[in-house]
């Protein structure tokens, strides 16, 4: 069985279902269906979330387990609650710390951000 996808593979737009049918009893609901925010991930966002979750939330742990550095997984996690649209630390403090602002230039060189995760980082965006 294939899995439910949530955005159309030729313009990108949110898919609707439109019908539910029951394997047991042949049963078939017709109508308009949400499949919630999660479908709104792409499959990189979503393996993201499936290690997050295994790594009960904690950075550190998803750091080890992906390989990446504590700026790299931020940016990931940011684009994810931006994809299910939700607005990102808005009362945050937008300072970036030296430290920090090293980590995110040498993830760029590695290739490990892109530039514009980069660019947002520097920024204070998360």
């Amino acid at each position: 069985m294939n899995p439910v996808i949530g955005q159309c593979p030729i313009c990108q737009d949110t898919l609707h279902v439109t019908q539910l049918k029951c394997r047991s009893c042949d049963s078939t609901l017709s109508g308009h269906f949400t499949l919630g925010r999660l479908y709104l991930l792409s499959p990189e966002q979503l393996s993201f979330v499936e290690t997050f979750i295994r790594c009960e939330g904690k950075i550190n742990r998803v750091e080890q387990e992906i390989g990446l550095s504590y700026p790299a997984v931020r940016s990931r996690l940011t684009d994810v609650i931006k994809a299910m649209g939700y607005e990102v630390g808005a009362n945050e403090d937008q300072s970036v710390s030296p430290e920090t602002r090293h980590e995110i230039l040498a993830d760029l060189n590695a290739g490990n951000l892109t530039a514009e995760e980069a660019l947002s980082l520097l920024r204070g965006g998360d």
